[in-house]
């Protein structure tokens, strides 16, 4: 089989990783071409051709761009050995429909900011989730600015269905970030659907290879490159996949307008990361699992949440629409101090903001203000260190947050 050229009907997960979006060998070439830095091309004659101008398009993002349309295109490959998932992951009637098509973003927010300022107009209703990224959140203020309605519901239970009415667009977060809550994509999208809305989904936590949105019914998929696609907390990225050609071109004539590209360094490093996707998910998964079952273990954690967990309040859901359950594991420690002074003694997870990455990072969420979580509310980051390494860490961690 040439490079570039993976099938996602016969091919697994690792496999379509290192091979989207390679152009098919050719003697003496990169397998991935180098990025391409330019503003403007020659262009002679009539404007017409496939490169115009820097703001419109790039080859270095193109390669992305098409990479990351053949993860997340419904009817790829099944279930990697080891991955979670249940009966209803990867399959029915959310297949419908024409080719994937990505556009690559500046970051994760301008990817979120194209889809909802360019589909919703004055007069209408969007729904979001009152648990979503708090950023995302943050865009309600501009949205009624410009007269749209917007309706907030948590993500637990599916309760955006009690505010769906009349709804020109309905947003999904699955799962939620920080408290990690699973809401049932098909149902939503399917009920959205018959009531004319159209359905976004945030997938950044999941990623492409935890579920796919398109395959479930969903009109977009959304996500910040920035996290788990690229892996190694050294970019900023964001990207749109869609099927329909007229919601794609909206998106498009968006990112134009507002000039919110990707640079090409970032396309590239992020393209060149994808290789190893399906390995270190993977290992996230595996190691958030050992870890959350770590936590249940001590009587001054509380509210381990992770899909995984078969004790999960999500995981039912999770389990039928996920095939890997993430990296991100959050639990609450009894006051603001505690969870402070567990912080402060670990030894191999770097206290940050990000998630997804291939070294363990962590967080006391409440620190920025805007979610509803308690002050010594934890978000764990499990990177692809040992298993044993990392609980062990954040066992001698407790230890000491409890002298």
């Amino acid at each position: 089989m040439s490079a570039g050229h993976a099938s996602a009907g016969t091919t697994g997960d690792s496999t379509r990783s290192v091979h989207a979006g390679q152009p098919p060998a050719r003697a003496y070439e990169p397998s991935l071409p180098g990025p391409v830095f330019v503003s403007h091309y020659h262009l002679p004659g009539e404007a017409a051709g496939p490169y115009l101008y820097g703001r419109d398009e790039n080859p270095t993002w193109e390669r992305l761009e098409q990479a990351i349309a053949e993860l997340e295109r419904p009817g790829g490959a099944g279930e990697s050995e080891g991955a979670g998932g249940g009966e209803g992951a990867g399959g029915g009637e959310g297949g419908e429909g024409g080719e994937a098509v990505t556009l690559a973003f500046a970051s994760g927010m301008a990817a979120v900011s194209a889809v909802l300022l360019s589909q919703v107009r004055a007069g209408q209703a969007v729904v979001l989730p009152s648990d979503c990224y708090q950023t995302t959140r943050a865009l309600r203020e501009r949205l009624e600015s410009y007269g749209v309605e917007v309706r907030l519901a948590p993500t637990a239970g599916d309760a955006q269905l009690d505010v769906l009415d009349g709804a020109a667009l309905l947003w999904l977060e699955t799962p939620s970030n920080p408290e990690l809550d699973v809401c049932d994509i098909r149902r939503l999208s399917e009920a959205a659907h018959a009531a004319g809305a159209l359905v976004a989904v945030d997938n950044t936590l999941a990623t492409p290879l935890g579920q796919r949105p398109l395959e479930l019914g969903a009109d977009f998929s959304v996500s910040s490159g920035t996290k788990a696609l690229s892996g190694h907390g050294d970019l900023l990225l964001g990207y749109v996949t869609v099927r329909d050609p007229r919601l794609a071109a909206g998106v498009r004539a968006w990112r134009k307008t507002v000039g919110a590209i990707p640079g090409p360094m970032e396309a590239w490093l992020a393209h060149r990361s994808l290789a190893t996707l399906a390995l270190r998910v993977d290992r996230q998964s595996a190691n958030a699992l050992a870890l959350a079952n770590a936590l249940l273990d001590r009587p001054e954690v509380t509210g381990v949440r992770h899909p995984g967990l078969p004790t999960d309040p999500s995981h039912a859901v999770a389990a039928a629409q996920m095939r890997r359950f993430g990296s991100v594991v959050s639990f609450t420690l009894p006051d603001q101090a505690h969870a402070e002074r567990f912080l402060g003694a670990l030894r191999l997870t770097v206290e940050a903001t990000s998630f997804g990455s291939v070294q363990s990072t962590a967080e006391r969420r409440a620190r920025w203000g805007g979610d509803a979580v308690p002050p010594g509310f934890v978000r764990f980051s499990v990177g692809i260190e040992d298993a044993a390494d990392i609980v062990a860490d954040v066992l001698q961690a407790l230890d000491a947050a409890a002298r």
